[in-house]
């Protein structure tokens, strides 16, 4: 009798004992509930592990540490457009914003504002494009897709408007171009913009973790008129995920001035999609409420390494395209499965 009623108050003795009857598919399912960048992070190491054995120097020390650095901008971006999935939302400006946000930093700086401050208007910038794209939300009521893919048309027509169509290069030694200098350690190169890209995933996912932000807006994007009813100002908590994705933007505009050398009113077309890739392969689902920030930048790596393991083993380009593709729908297509979860 004892030994009964120790085991019904012990979590860990109740899911064994639940988990017995579970076939090894449930079990699976359960665990990938649990763990959301579990199922990301076995993808990466596979396909590490076939990148390696079909072309050995991608495993290289310096071929990982360029992986690594080409796929800072989407890593940065990845951040934000995280949050504003978990608040069951998407985000299809994120792109054009940091276009947007680099062209005005950049444009500045050639023109005789000093690089820090012209950082900082640019930061600035980033920030003012998540404020607009979260008061429409909030505000106005408009759905994150309508409000974002407007947008992005907006951020594009004024990137080539500032900048007339034209790419703007900075000098070799200006500050703006910090990010694209890089510490070597050995055979190994790491740019101070990886470096601030990693220190964005710390500070994001230590808010999402440890903050009572955090969980209030995991609880928004589960369920919105639950979480209102429980006292949560969901409309406040959506528009800081806007405003914090905005940084995410100022941030990716300057790793993308060190890693360009200066800034480009048409190389943000594809970024957009690319952020949206990796959060959904990193395991955050589309339906809100449910995934891990490093599951985003898991998902970053993952993008990143189909593309420079295809090509390295001389893949049609076209190929790295439609990988992708295949990537994204089995993403999805294993998030839905995971949602059916049951106890």
């Amino acid at each position: 009798m004892t030994q009964t009623k120790s085991d019904a108050e012990n979590p860990a003795a109740v899911e064994d004992l639940l988990s017995r009857g579970r076939s090894p598919a449930e079990r699976l399912q359960h665990a990938l509930h649990g763990n959301p960048a579990l199922s990301p992070l076995i993808v990466l190491v596979l396909a590490l592990i076939v990148f390696g054995i079909i072309t050995p120097s991608f495993l290289r020390p310096e071929s990982l540490s360029l992986l690594v650095q080409q796929m800072a901008v989407v890593g940065a971006l990845a951040v934000g457009q995280t949050l504003i999935i978990l608040t069951a939302g998407v985000d299809l400006s994120i792109g054009a914003a940091m276009v947007l946000a680099s062209l005005v930093m950049v444009k500045l700086n050639t023109q005789g504002v000093p690089g820090f401050i012209a950082l900082l208007i640019g930061l600035a910038v980033g920030v003012l494009t998540g404020v607009l794209n979260g008061v429409l939300v909030t505000r106005v009521s408009l759905p994150p897709f309508i409000v974002t893919l407007g947008t992005f048309s907006i951020f594009t027509a004024l990137s080539l408007l500032y900048a007339q169509g034209e790419t703007i290069t900075l000098p070799d030694k200006a500050f703006l171009l910090t990010t694209g200098r890089t510490i070597s350690i050995g055979s190994v190169s790491v740019t101070w913009g990886v470096i601030l890209m990693l220190a964005l995933y710390v500070v994001v996912g230590f808010a999402l973790r440890a903050t009572s932000w955090g969980r209030h807006l995991y609880a928004t994007g589960d369920d919105q008129d639950a979480s209102s009813l429980a006292g949560i100002s969901t409309n406040r908590v959506l528009l800081s995920a806007y405003i914090v994705a905005g940084v995410s933007v100022g941030v990716a505009a300057w790793i993308v001035c060190g890693r360009v050398g200066g800034a480009d009113p048409n190389a943000g077309l594809n970024y957009n999609l690319l952020s949206i890739t990796a959060v959904v392969i990193g395991g955050t689902s589309l339906f809100g409420g449910r995934g891990l920030v490093v599951g985003s930048l898991i998902g970053a790596l993952i993008v990143q390494t189909f593309n420079s393991g295809l090509a390295l083993a001389g893949v049609d380009p076209n190929y790295q395209v439609l990988a992708t593709g295949v990537l994204v729908i089995l993403a999805v297509s294993v998030d839905q499965w995971i949602r059916k979860v049951r106890a």
